[in-house]
């Protein structure tokens, strides 16, 4: 009986040991003690209840814990409400943090709230801040203008910018600096005189780009503009020249071939014309004979008349003939 029922008591124990198990797995899963521990060891009051409200909220207590644990041994004034906003909002809480530390550390006023603007914005503020204090070289491809003698220059050039803080948020890009650079320098090729100008004095572009103030409304600050590398390209103005020749004996063949055609419609309708003439001559040469036996028949042509007009034909033929033989003669002459 003292058996059965020590058996009984030591069944309890164990069911009571692994039900007290799984509790403290459960519970150290669902609750980061660890993490708990570890930002009490560094200083940081966190409260257990707070862990647990991020776990209600689906936030990662770890991305929340540490950057706050990062932020109080660099000596920032952080909270971990505005961690856990930023991090519910989206943002990237811990990119957040080092771009705070880096602030901190080479003395630049920058604040969380617009460090998290920036963030939440879709820009790296970490590289902002890294460019802040180490200017970033960006460098054009090759940017061709034409100088006033129809020369044609090809012009590298190298911009070194700093980020701008207070202009990152709805401040233009690197695309945009780049393609005023360019604007400026096909401006400042095209306002030279002769090419050989811009070879002489090449920093003459680089002053009078660096004179416009491209950064305006730009999330950089121009430091410098050099040119890296300039080259001569195509004679543009003696290829636009052949072009205008060109096309200009294309419009002069084109109007010669209209007043071609137009002369030899005028020709063909000429021939016609003659053509049409003759026509109406032999038709009327047709109508003589029947005209004179007309005449005949009502009397009105005698047979001495008849051959008066024969003669007179004759003698027309026979002067026409001889003119001829006279015209033929003074050519052979000349």
């Amino acid at each position: 009986m003292g058996t059965a029922a020590l058996t009984g008591s030591a069944i309890s124990m164990i069911i009571v040991i692994v039900v007290a198990v799984i509790l403290l797995a459960i519970l150290f899963t669902f609750v980061p003690v660890a993490l708990w521990i570890s930002a009490l060891a560094a200083g940081v009051r966190v409260s257990i209840f707070t862990l647990i409200g991020m776990r209600l909220r689906r936030v990662i207590p770890s991305r929340i814990v540490n950057p706050l644990i990062k932020a109080h041994k660099a000596g920032l004034q952080v909270s971990i409400n505005q961690l856990e906003s930023h991090y519910l909002a989206g943002g990237n809480v811990d990119r957040v943090v080092n771009a705070l530390i880096a602030a901190h550390r080479a003395n630049i006023e920058l604040t969380f709230e617009r460090c998290a603007a920036i963030d939440l914005a879709g820009r790296d503020v970490l590289e902002a801040v890294q460019m802040s204090v180490n200017p970033k070289v960006i460098e054009t491809p090759f940017i061709a203008g034409v100088a006033m003698n129809g020369i044609e220059v090809k012009a590298k050039a190298r911009i070194t910018v700093r980020a701008n803080i207070d202009r990152l948020v709805g401040g233009a890009g690197e695309e945009t600096i780049i393609a005023r650079v360019g604007e400026g320098i096909v401006s400042t090729i095209g306002s030279a005189k002769s090419h050989t100008e811009v070879l002489e004095n090449p920093d003459m572009i680089s002053q009078t780009v660096l004179a416009k103030g491209l950064d305006s409304g730009t999330a950089f600050e121009i430091l410098s503009i050099d040119i890296a590398d300039v080259d001569v390209g195509k004679n543009i103005g003696a290829e636009l020249q052949i072009e205008q020749a060109e096309a200009d004996k294309n419009i002069a063949q084109a109007k010669a071939e209209e007043r071609r055609a137009m002369a030899v419609a005028n020709e063909q309708e000429m021939v016609a014309k003659v053509q049409e003439m003759k026509a109406k001559v032999v038709e009327a040469e047709a109508e003589v004979p029947l005209a004179l036996a007309e005449a005949f028949k009502s009397g009105n042509l005698g047979v001495m008349d008849y051959m008066n007009y024969q003669n007179i034909q004759a003698d027309t033929s026979m002067r026409q003939s001889i003119s001829k033989m006279d015209q033929n003669h003074a050519k052979g002459e000349e």
